[in-house]
């Protein structure tokens, strides 16, 4: 069964423009809090409050962009802001972090430690970078696990630390929610990442700059960002479509569930009648299990022109109903992935093991910028490479890769 995920990832717009964001960080008594840390999520951009608790941020275009606060001793806290062409004032107010020790201790559960495995795995990934990274505050993580519905749920009381040795990233989480039901063999987690550099010796600096690489080509970040400057063919990526069609060789399931329950009931425990009705009954509940709709793939590209529209200045959408199968052909998957992940897409013959991703859409139209950020990654479920595909392989927004536009 395919592994699928929906990754609320870095839904904000391209810096380095014009505009300004300014703004006051206090408590909840109305005092202001100098020192505060101020980040913006999916980049590499920080200041700290001055004295008087204010702050500025400078230099950005028009987007949606997400303000991460950390003072230690309150609770970290976001805020968005939408910014046009002028500056925007905001006004953050934290809240005391009453977590106690005690409260951690009395609850400790036993079963923690797997929980925190399973956390990683889905959260982190098991990509070769995914080796590499480290949560450095596990402490903070809260775990808590429904064993009827086979269901995890992951807080956490402040920013997770990940130090990401792989790509020379140290990354400041501020995670929102976090659910996996190992049932229906799905991950929903959204967050804000800021990002900051590891040491830059030059030995580590250039391993660094070729894995990044690596990570961003073929990345949902990358796909985007060639979609909305009409490059999707020039940087490798070609589209078709997927749908969900009906199996007309499956019964209907009130008729398979009727000849399961009639020669169950008639025949079971009667060894005479046995040998005569075992092969009826085993159809019938092979017939339960197979699906119920197939994937059909249509190999005609999705001409760009009728998918992506344009919003307004530096902001593009795309509606569509059947999924986005996505390949990315400059590089392959690897044997890890295709037989261990258990996210691999079907392919039909003819096609390499290229990279294969596979894009619904759960709200339309769905918007997104100059980078590749997208503005609410809620409206898009993904599967095969980009579900994938982690935190361990994430880079900022403000990544500028090796590739002429």
């Amino acid at each position: 069964m395919l592994s699928v995920i929906i990754f609320f990832n870095l839904s904000f717009a391209f810096a380095q423009g014009s505009s300004t964001i300014t703004g006051i960080v206090k408590d909840n008594k109305g005092e202001v809090l100098p020192g505060a840390a101020i980040y913006l999520s999916g980049y590499k951009i920080a200041t700290v409050a001055n004295n008087e608790g204010k702050f500025t941020i400078g230099s950005l275009k028009p987007g949606n962009y997400e303000i991460l606060v950390q003072v230690i001793g309150f609770l970290p806290q976001n805020k968005n802001v939408v910014l046009a062409d002028k500056t925007v004032n905001v006004e953050i107010v934290l809240s005391e972090n009453v977590t106690e020790l005690t409260e951690v201790v009395i609850n400790a559960d036993p079963n923690r430690q797997r929980y925190l495995e399973m956390f990683k795995n889905s959260f982190i990934g098991n990509t070769p970078n995914s080796k590499k990274c480290k949560i450095l505050n596990p402490e903070v993580i809260q775990t808590d696990y429904n064993k009827s519905k086979r269901v995890l749920t992951v807080t956490a009381t402040d920013f997770l630390i990940i130090e990401n040795k792989a790509l020379g990233y140290r990354i400041k989480y501020l995670l929102n929610f976090f659910e996996s039901d190992e049932n229906a063999n799905v991950v929903f987690y959204s967050g804000h990442p800021h990002f900051e550099e590891l040491e830059r010796r030059e030995s580590k600096w250039q391993k660094y700059m070729k894995l990044r690489e690596i990570a961003y080509a073929g990345s949902s970040q990358h796909f985007f960002s060639s979609l909305y400057h009409n490059r999707v063919k020039e940087e490798g990526f070609i589209i078709n479509k997927i749908a969900k069609v009906p199996n007309k060789n499956r019964p209907p399931d009130d008729l398979i569930n009727a000849n399961i329950s009639r020669l169950s009931r008639t025949y079971y425990g009667d060894s005479r009648l046995n040998g005569m009705f075992t092969d009826s009954l085993r159809y019938w509940r092979n017939m339960r299990t197979e699906p119920a709709t197939l994937s059909v793939l249509n190999r005609s590209e999705v001409l760009i022109d009728t998918l992506v529209k344009q919003i307004f200045k530096g902001v593009q959408s795309i509606a569509y109903n059947d999924a986005l199968y996505v390949i990315y052909t400059k590089e392959r998957e690897t044997v890890e992935y295709t037989n261990m992940s258990g996210h691999s897409v079907n392919r039909p013959i003819d096609i390499p093991n290229y990279q294969i991703s596979v894009v619904h859409q759960l709200l339309s139209p769905a918007s997104f910028y100059e980078n590749g950020g997208i503005f609410d990654p809620r409206a898009l479920l993904y599967e095969g490479f980009w579900a994938y595909e982690k935190i361990a392989d994430m880079v900022p927004m403000d990544y500028i890769p090796n590739i002429n536009r």
